[in-house]
């Protein structure tokens, strides 16, 4: 199916029934290129602008997360489809440490990390924010012995409503999204500095070695 390329003040009719019925079927958020390229090619960028203004306030919306787009659950709605009894998933607090640390200083090396923490990182631990899809490899730093580099994911910017990165919480945020004790802001505010002080005396200071 092919659209004409139009640059209207609005889009056309068919084009919006489109993009909007591509959307609603697909299985994962995608980006403008890929509807395009799903629609033949069609300019979507205004059709994209209409459809999130036309679900605006209502009960489900149209938003954009790491440059890809999806229909979500108004937020102030989202109580109503919650389960009565819910298991809330909280990260352990060596992985909150790393979360943050690969959120504010992205792309990141296991070194680097620990640099910043002032202790060892477990394996696991990383394991778990990739598990998570939170966390991603993002390829290898060029510096002898090329370690692996970590940065965030598309699937991280939207579990937290995330446009992109420039809307990452401060300390607040983070302890009213459930990830944070008030014991621990001491901490992450060091970790969102970048500072390097050792937090956890049970993990073994990094080696003077590269990664």
């Amino acid at each position: 199916m092919t659209f004409p390329q139009t640059q209207d003040d609005h889009a056309s009719d068919d084009l919006l029934r489109a993009v909007e019925a591509t959307l609603f079927a697909a299985e994962e958020p995608m980006t403008a290129e890929a509807i395009s390229t799903h629609l033949g090619g069609a300019d979507v960028r205004e059709a994209l602008k209409e459809l999130a203004a036309h679900y605006e306030g209502r009960g489900i919306q149209l938003v954009e997360r790491g440059k890809r787009w999806h229909f979500q659950t108004a937020p102030d709605l989202a109580h109503l489809l919650r389960r009565e009894r819910e298991e809330v998933r909280r990260l352990s607090r060596a992985a909150t440490e790393v979360l943050a640390i690969v959120a504010y200083h992205e792309p990141v090396s296991r070194a680097e990390v620990e640099a910043i923490r002032g202790v060892q990182t477990a394996k696991g631990t990383l394991d778990v924010l990739m598990e998570a899809g939170w966390v991603r490899a993002a390829g290898r730093r060029e510096v002898p012995g090329r370690p692996v580099i970590y940065a965030t994911t598309p699937e991280f910017l939207a579990h937290f409503g995330l446009k992109s990165r420039k809307e990452l919480p401060g300390i607040d945020e983070l302890r009213a999204a459930g990830l944070l004790d008030p014991v621990d802001d001491e901490l992450v505010a060091l970790e969102l500095a970048g500072g390097e002080e050792a937090v956890e005396p049970e993990e073994q200071s990094p080696p003077d070695t590269a990664d």
